[in-house]
């Protein structure tokens, strides 16, 4: 199984099947000690049943995370095909998945080109407002000021604006784009 690197397509269900297999396998495992122990003792009271049981910590933690990866939802293959049209030199980000302490932000693409920052989203429940305001506040932690953050609903109105950002002429600042992505993939699922 190819490695799932955060930003590219399909990275999203990728890492959903990679964490399912390891959380079916880590309570697999908690459970065999379980067994074995009660096989060849006769009782619960044994020193695997112990072992079974803090095997299930990271069994947990694991689930926990299976958890997060289901609700995240990535990019359509539709909305793929038609961003790839538009963003040109762009460097694009697929399956970005945002959490904050109060709601969580599933944004299908993204792009960090100069001061601007756009992103489009499928799902209705994603507040843009408040995807704007949090993405602004972390990446202000970050050090990084005086950006223009916009998410889209609209796929035909995102496309425009990747288009208008692939025509603009300006100073081109590659590093500084990196370290803002690089500023993004941190703070995503």
């Amino acid at each position: 199984m190819k490695k799932a690197i955060k930003g590219t397509y399909g990275y999203l269900q990728q890492k959903r099947n990679l964490v399912l297999i390891r959380t079916i396998i880590y309570f697999a495992i908690a459970l065999a000690l379980f067994f074995a122990g009660v096989i060849t003792t006769g009782t619960r009271k044994n020193l695997l049943t112990v072992v079974a049981v803090l095997g299930l910590l990271p069994a947990s933690k694991s689930f926990v995370n299976l958890v997060m990866y289901m609700r995240a939802k990535g990019c359509s293959l539709s909305a793929k095909e038609t961003i790839a049209k538009a963003e040109g030199s762009l460097i694009g980000m697929y399956d970005m998945y945002f959490t904050s302490y109060k709601e969580n932000f599933a944004l299908s693409h993204m792009v960090v080109e100069g001061k601007n920052i756009c992103g489009y989203t499928e799902s209705s429940s994603c507040n843009c407002k408040d995807c704007e305001e949090h993405l602004e506040t972390m990446l202000k932690q970050g050090g990084y000021k005086d950006l223009t953050i916009k998410i889209f609903t609209d796929l035909n109105k995102y496309c425009e604006r990747l288009k208008q950002l692939n025509g603009l002429e300006h100073e081109k600042t590659p590093e500084k784009d990196d370290e803002v992505r690089i500023v993004l993939y941190d703070i995503s699922l």
